[in-house]
């Protein structure tokens, strides 16, 4: 059998400009997951990087603690389809309709934008993704231009595919990603519907792996959202 690993990056920088880049707190998450690797003598074989910037930085970083320790570190590949689903893109084009349309969506959003408690607006912001997401699954938000929801899926699919094809027999692959593609490929493991795709993806803690076992023929879920490198509650994040 060979192993599929995929780590959710570390902490973004959230309420911050750029939001993709990590945060003091998802470096650290990043070179504790490092270290717990290298101390379990932990062996990869292809490494594969989402092309943002989060994802990237956090594979990074195991790299260069891999490499201080002497350990091989193989040439990383940038697959674009490791992305994230467009939130952003969501929250641009449907948001003024939904906010007229649903009352409660807009009180939200006012919250988000005006309470002075960063929990709160975390809170206001969790609330407002979760119904953003949940809408374009039932095809409320929807636009000829604009993917699925089930195309997401699907593109998950593909890329796992080429990395499952990419790894040698017996072989180890981690790929660097965010917890929309780790719940998608948990979806292809387990058989789940969209509707329980789309919930599993509010589960990956930042910098947890996953892992999957795969051969010819099967593909299986072994471990899911693992922190075992983050044994101190403070470093437990969604965000």
């Amino acid at each position: 059998m060979s192993t599929l690993t995929l780590v959710r990056h570390g902490q973004a920088s959230f309420l911050e400009d750029n939001y993709d880049r990590l945060s003091p707190l998802g470096e650290q998450q990043a070179r504790l997951l490092a270290d717990f690797w290298i101390n379990q003598g932990t062996r990869l074989d292809r490494v594969f990087y989402g092309p943002c910037e989060r994802q990237i930085r956090t594979g990074e970083i195991i790299a260069d603690r891999f490499r201080a320790a002497g350990r091989e570190w193989p040439e990383p590949v940038t697959d674009p389809e490791f992305d994230e689903f467009p939130a952003e893109l969501l929250f641009r084009r449907f948001m003024p309709r939904l906010m007229a349309k649903h009352p409660h969506l807009a009180a939200s959003v006012a919250e988000f934008q005006t309470s002075p408690d960063e929990r709160a607006r975390q809170r206001a912001f969790d609330r407002v993704l979760r119904e953003v997401t949940q809408r374009w699954l039932s095809g409320e938000a929807a636009a000829p231009d604009i993917p699925t929801w089930q195309d997401f899926c699907a593109r998950i699919e593909r890329a796992v595919d080429r990395v499952k094809a990419a790894c040698p027999k017996s072989g180890h692959a981690v790929v660097f990603t965010s917890g929309g593609p780790t719940a998608a490929a948990s979806r292809l493991a387990l058989g789940l519907s969209y509707e329980a795709t789309l919930e599993l993806t509010w589960s990956p803690k930042n910098g947890s792996f996953t892992d999957f076992l795969f051969t010819t023929g099967r593909f299986s879920l072994h471990s899911f959202n693992n922190t075992p490198h983050l044994d101190d509650p403070a470093l437990i994040t969604y965000r």
